[in-house]
C-alpha cells in the first residue's frame, strides 16, 4: 500500500501544476501521452501525468475535484486490484482515472456496471470528461431496454472507452465467436476491465452462466405427462429433499410407484433414460422452484426472478428442459426446448482480460476468494470523512411475527423523529409483506423491488428526505447513493432496518453501508428470527426444538443468550461456505468447457482469416478415412459410407473396390482418389478463386459450428446428469471431465466427417447475377 500512497501524493502534487494550464494545453496532454506510448513508453509509467490530467479535467468539466482517497483508490485499481471504497465515497469519479489511462491505448478499456441504467447514466455524464480530453466513449447497452438492434456494435467496440454491463459484454463476446466473417466480429481487444460492484458480478451472479440458445430440439410430449405423475407422489415416501433444500431425489419406493404409473418395468434402464430424465425435471420443478420467489407467471409465461434483488429476468430461461418442466407445472403453454449454442461463465469471461480490477463497498470479507479465483488482491481505501454511523447489535426473536412487530415499532419511533428509514428485505415476498403491513397502519412509503425497477432512480432520490420510508430488496438500488436532505441529517440521518441476516456478512455490510456516507450520521439495526431462511437451512436441529419451546412459553421478547447470537453467525458462515463451494464447482465445470471452447474459437478465427484452407480440408479428409477404416466390417458398410458422404452416383457393382475391399491399404488409396476426383469436380463449379475460398471457408465453419452446438448442448445435459450422481459416491467433477473429454474426441471426428460430406455433397446453385447459393447437407 505504501507504493500506491506514494504515487497518489505525486498525482496530487502534479495536479497543482496543471491548474495553470489553459484548456487547450490540458487537452493536448492526451496527444502527448499517446505519442509517448507509440514511442515505447510503458503505460504504468504515465500514471502520474495521466491521473493528474483527468483529475483537472474532472474539475473543469464536472465541477468535481477528486479527494486524495479517491486518487489512492484509482491508483490501486490501475495495478489490477480491488479497491474497497465505502458507499458515498465517489467510486464513479474514482473510475475516471484508470479509465482515462487505459483509454489512451485505444480500444479495449471497459467499465462494467451492474445494470443498464448505470451504464447509460455514467457514459453520458462522465463521458463528457473523456470527450473533452479527446477520447471516444460509448455506452454498450441499448438506448431502449430490450431493443438490442439500436446498438451500433462497430462504433461501440471501436471506442477508446466502453461503459457496459457484464451481460451485454458477455453475449456480444459469444455472438462474436458465432460470426462467419471477421467484419462481423466487433470485440477486437480485451485489455482492461474495471468492474463496479465487483462482488455482485463475480460472486453473487457467478452461478448464472451466459448461454446463447437457439436451434430448438424436437418438442417432447413428456413434460405434462411427467408432471401429472409427479403430482401423485408423497414427500418422504416417494422422494426426499436435502436439508438445505437445494437437492431432491426419488426413493426406491418412489421409483417403484413411478414404474407402476408409467407402465415401464425398469425406469433406470438405458432405454428409459429420456422418461427418467423428464421425471427428474418435473420433480425439481415441483420441489426446488417456488412461485413468486423463484419465478412469476405473467401473460401465460414463466418469468424467472433474480434471487438477489427479485428483478424479473425477461428473456432468460432455465436450461436442459427445466424451464419447460416449470411451464408444465404451472399449466402454461410449453415453449420450444431450445439448445445451447454457446456459453461462458462470468468467471471465465473476465479472466480473458489482460488486466482486471474492481470497486465495491464490501470486498474484504471475501478477499480470499477473490485472490484464489481471480488473482485479485483487495485493498481497503480509507474514507474521506470519519464514519460516525452506529451499527447496533442484532435483535433476535423466536418467530417471524415477533421480529416483524418489533422492527415496525422501531420504524414508528424513527418516523416520530422525522428520520428517513430504509427497510431492507431478503426477498420480494418479504418486501411486499412489509408494504402491506405499513399500508394497513396508514404509513406512506415507497417500495423498491422487481416490480418498481423502472422507478428506481426516483425512489432512491426521495429516500433521503425526512419522514421518507422505503422498503427495498437487499440489492435493489445498488450503485446509486441515497442523498440526505439537510433536515434529515440534523434529525440523525438514515436509519437502516435489516429484516434478516443475508447469505453472507458481505451483503449485510452492503446494507449497513447505505447509511453514514461521507461522515453523515446514521444507524443500522438488524432484526432476526429463528424462522429466517438462513437459520432454518443452516442451523443445528436443536434450534428448531428450542424455537418451538419458546413459542409454547409465549416468549415474544428479544433473545439475549450469547449462544443464540452465535448460532446466527455460524449459520451465515455455513451458508457462505456452501456458496463458495458451489461457485468453485461451477468454475471447475466451466474450466473443462473453457479448454474446448478456446480450441474451437481459435480454429474458427484461423479459418476466417486464412487465405489457404486446403490444409484444413485435407486434414479432415485423411483423418476421417483413417478413423472409419478400422470400423468397416463388410462391403455394405463401405458403399453406405460412400453413398452418404462422398458420391450419390456411386455404383457399387461397377467398382474395383468390390473384390479388394479387404485390402485396407488399397481401400484407403482408392477412397482418397475418389474423394480427390469428386472434390476437383466440385471446385470447377466456381468461376474464381475468391468464390472457391469462400466456399471452403463456409464449409469448414458450418461443420465446426454444427458439431459445436451439439457439443455445448450435450455438455449442459451432462452437467445436469453428473450433478445428481454425488449421492452414489461418484465425483461429479471427475466424471464430467472424463465424459466431456470423450465427447470432445467424438465431436472432432464428427466435424471431420461433416467437412467431407459438405465439401463434396453440398448443392451449389449458380444465380444469374453471378452469386451462388449453398445448400448444405
Amino acid at each position: 500500500m505504501y507504493k500506491y500512497k506514494k504515487i497518489a501524493l505525486k498525482v496530487q502534487k502534479r495536479i497543482k501544476d496543471l491548474k495553470h494550464f489553459s484548456d487547450a494545453r490540458l487537452k493536448q496532454q492526451t496527444k502527448r501521452l499517446r505519442d509517448q506510448l507509440k514511442n515505447g513508453a510503458k503505460l504504468d509509467s504515465l500514471i502520474v501525468e495521466a491521473y493528474a490530467t483527468v483529475c483537472e479535467a474532472d474539475r473543469r468539466v464536472l465541477g468535481l475535484s477528486p479527494y486524495y482517497t479517491q486518487i489512492l483508490g484509482a491508483v490501486v485499481l490501475n495495478y489490477g486490484n480491488i479497491a474497497e471504497m465505502k458507499t458515498g465515497e465517489g467510486k464513479t469519479l474514482t473510475a475516471t482515472m484508470p479509465m482515462y489511462l487505459h483509454g489512451l491505448v485505444g480500444k479495449g478499456a471497459f467499465l462494467i456496471t451492474a445494470n443498464s441504467y448505470l451504464a447509460k447514466r455514467d457514459a453520458e455524464d462522465i463521458g463528457k470528461v473523456y470527450r473533452w480530453l479527446g477520447l471516444t466513449i460509448a455506452s454498450g447497452v441499448p438506448e431502449d431496454d430490450g431493443d438490442d438492434e439500436s446498438r451500433d456494435l462497430k462504433k461501440i467496440y471501436s471506442s477508446d472507452i466502453v461503459y457496459t454491463t457484464h451481460s451485454n459484454l458477455g453475449f456480444d463476446y459469444l455472438f462474436d465467436n458465432l460470426a462467419t466473417k471477421p467484419e462481423n466480429q466487433y470485440i477486437k481487444h480485451l485489455n482492461f476491465a474495471l468492474i463496479d460492484e465487483i462482488d455482485s458480478i463475480l460472486l453473487d451472479q457467478a452461478q448464472t452462466p451466459l448461454i446463447v440458445s437457439g436451434a430448438p430440439n424436437v418438442q417432447s410430449n413428456l413434460y405434462q405427462l411427467c408432471e401429472n405423475m409427479i403430482q401423485q407422489l408423497d414427500e418422504k415416501i416417494d422422494f426426499k429433499k436435502s436439508e438445505d433444500g437445494k437437492k431432491v431425489w426419488f426413493t426406491e419406493t418412489g421409483i417403484n410407484n413411478l414404474e407402476e404409473y408409467s407402465g415401464v418395468p425398469d425406469l433406470l434402464a438405458p432405454k428409459a433414460h429420456e422418461l427418467y430424465q423428464h421425471l427428474n425435471l418435473a420433480l425439481k420443478a415441483k420441489c426446488l422452484f417456488v412461485r413468486n420467489r423463484s419465478y412469476v407467471v405473467e401473460n401465460n409465461e414463466i418469468v424467472l426472478l433474480d434471487k438477489m434483488n427479485g428483478r424479473k429476468l425477461y428473456g432468460t430461461k432455465l436450461q436442459s428442459g427445466l424451464h419447460q418442466a416449470l411451464e408444465a407445472k404451472e399449466h402454461v403453454k410449453i415453449s420450444d426446448d431450445s439448445r445451447a449454442l454457446a456459453s461462458i461463465t462470468y468467471q471465465n469471461l473476465f479472466r480473458l482480460f489482460t488486466r482486471l480490477s474492481g470497486m465495491t463497498g464490501t470486498a474484504k470479507t471475501d478477499a480470499d476468494e477473490f485472490r484464489e479465483t481471480y488473482h485479485l488482491n483487495t485493498f481497503v481505501i480509507p474514507t474521506n470523512e470519519k464514519i460516525i454511523r452506529k451499527d447496533h447489535a442484532d435483535q433476535i426473536y423466536a418467530t417471524n411475527e415477533d421480529k416483524i412487530k418489533a422492527s415496525l415499532q422501531e420504524v414508528q419511533r424513527m418516523r416520530e423523529l422525522h428520520r428517513p428509514v430504509l427497510i431492507e428485505t431478503g426477498s420480494v415476498s418479504m418486501s411486499k409483506l412489509y408494504s402491506h403491513i405499513l399500508l394497513s397502519l396508514g404509513i406512506p412509503h415507497n417500495i423498491l423491488n422487481a416490480n418498481s425497477a423502472p422507478k428506481e432512480s426516483r425512489i432512491i432520490a426521495e429516500a433521503g428526505k425526512t419522514n421518507s420510508i422505503t422498503v427495498a430488496t437487499s440489492m435493489a438500488g445498488r450503485g446509486t447513493d441515497i442523498k440526505l436532505s439537510d433536515q434529515a441529517i440534523k434529525n440523525g440521518g438514515l436509519f437502516v432496518v435489516g429484516t434478516e441476516r443475508m447469505s453472507s456478512l458481505r451483503i449485510d455490510n452492503q446494507l449497513r453501508g447505505r447509511a453514514g456516507r461521507q461522515g453523515e450520521p446514521g444507524d443500522t439495526k438488524f432484526y432476526v428470527s429463528l424462522e429466517d431462511k438462513i437459520v432454518t437451512e443452516n442451523a443445528p436441529k436443536w434450534v428448531k426444538r428450542y424455537r418451538e419451546k419458546l413459542v409454547k412459553k409465549h416468549v415474544t421478547s428479544a433473545l439475549k443468550k450469547p449462544r443464540i447470537k452465535n448460532i446466527i453467525n455460524q449459520a451465515q458462515g455455513i451458508q457462505k461456505n456452501s456458496e463458495i463451494s458451489e461457485r468453485q464447482n461451477i468454475l471447475k465445470f466451466d474450466e473443462v468447457v473453457k479448454a474446448q471452447r478456446n480450441c474451437l474459437y481459435d480454429t474458427r478465427n484461423q479459418v476466417m482469416r486464412s487465405d489457404d484452407l486446403d490444409h484444413y480440408v485435407d486434414t479432415a479428409i485423411h483423418s476421417c478415412i483413417d478413423n472409419y477404416l478400422p470400423k468397416w466390417k463388410n462391403y455394405f458398410d463401405i458403399t453406405n459410407f460412400i453413398y452418404n458422404n462422398i458420391d450419390y452416383s456411386f455404383l457399387p457393382n461397377q467398382s474395383t473396390l468390390k473384390d479388394r475391399w479387404r485390402d485396407r491399404k488399397y481401400l484407403r488409396a482408392q477412397l482418397l482418389n475418389m474423394i480427390e476426383t469428386k472434390k476437383q469436380r466440385v471446385y470447377k463449379q466456381f468461376e474464381n478463386k475468391d468464390q472457391l475460398l469462400e466456399y471452403k471457408r463456409l464449409v469448414l465453419l458450418k461443420s465446426i459450428d454444427t458439431m459445436w452446438i451439439d457439443q455445448v448442448d450435450a455438455l449442459e445435459q451432462l452437467k445436469l446428469a453428473v450433478s445428481s450422481r454425488n449421492w452414489g459416491q461418484h465425483n461429479p467433477i471427475y466424471e464430467y471431465q472424463h465424459e466431456a473429454r470423450r465427447a470432445f474426441h467424438n465431436m472432432r471426428e464428427k466435424i471431420y466427417l461433416l467437412i467431407l460430406r459438405n465439401i463434396l455433397l453440398s448443392e451449389i446453385v449458380q444465380k444469374d447475377d453471378g452469386t451462388i447459393d449453398l445448400i448444405f447437407v
